[in-house]
């Protein structure tokens, strides 16, 4: 059973895209079929993946707009042995052609459901703002993936982030839930980043990823090359830190396949 989880903060910068590539490539490796949804503008999760964005056919905007099936859009990250549904400029556009179109923030939803079959895994990695592009991610979501700094202002954007998961529960999508936050660009030696971190265990226990993501340039060198960094330099913190995060989400998911076996006996 495929199971799909949106990576998505509002805040900028804080490694969902980092994220989003190197766990994709990271599930690969342990041998699950992954789609990774590109759902910014930007594309910078399709040029992580080594795939050019410019002079694409067909992308996620028109899959968005219904003009392409996610089967004609998607392409093939051969260095991280997953597949991609591209995004490109074009998808800037996408909002403003989907404002008079019937249920518009369930397109993604549709599009996916196609191919729900031929995957274990489908990751969405969203744009740094609560969009209808964001929006559309999160209502085809069984779960969130949060990733944040450990700074007193990723506190005040989660907040607003956990809100809008509880709106987007309550209207859209009654299963979506947090898998987990996941911190990121943590450095140990920072006062303040171990602070945050006790705090976000405090308050959301378990919901806390215990694999923590370090600061690290080869994580950061690795999109140039158009590969993701556990391709591009395995033996590196960064590296090690998203195979063991993709180890943990395996856990995770066979321990929740136990329970709820166990609720039915």
């Amino acid at each position: 059973m495929s199971r799909t989880l949106v990576i998505t903060n509002q805040k900028g910068g804080v490694g969902k895209t980092t994220t989003s590539v190197n766990l994709a490539a990271g599930l690969a490796e342990a041998g699950k079929r992954v789609l990774l949804v590109d759902l910014d503008p930007q594309g910078n999760a399709t040029m992580g993946s080594g795939i050019e964005k410019r002079g694409l056919t067909h992308t996620v905007y028109h899959v968005l707009l219904g003009l392409a099936t996610v089967e004609q859009a998607r392409a093939r990250a051969e260095s991280g042995g997953y597949d991609v549904l591209p995004a490109n400029r074009d998808l800037a556009g996408a909002e403003v052609e989907m404002v008079d179109i019937e249920r518009r923030e369930t397109r993604l939803k549709g599009a996916l459901a196609a191919v729900a079959d031929q995957y274990d895994y489908v990751l969405i990695d969203c744009p740094p703002a609560l969009s209808l592009l964001t929006l559309n991610g999160l209502v085809a979501a069984d779960a969130v993936m949060i990733p944040m700094q450990c700074e007193y202002y990723a506190l005040e954007g989660l907040s607003d982030l956990v809100n809008t998961i509880k709106k987007v529960r309550a209207q859209l999508n009654p299963r979506i839930e947090i898998e987990g936050l996941l911190r990121t660009m943590f450095d140990p030696r920072n006062t303040l980043a171990q602070q945050v971190s006790a705090q976000l265990q405090q308050h959301f226990g378990d919901k806390v990823y215990a694999t923590v993501i370090p600061r690290n340039v080869r994580l950061a060198e690795a999109p140039s090359y158009g590969t993701p960094a556990i391709q591009f330099d395995r033996t590196c913190k960064g590296s090690q830190a998203y195979l063991a995060l993709a180890e943990e989400i395996l856990r995770r998911a066979q321990a929740a396949a136990a329970r709820a076996a166990a609720a039915q006996v």
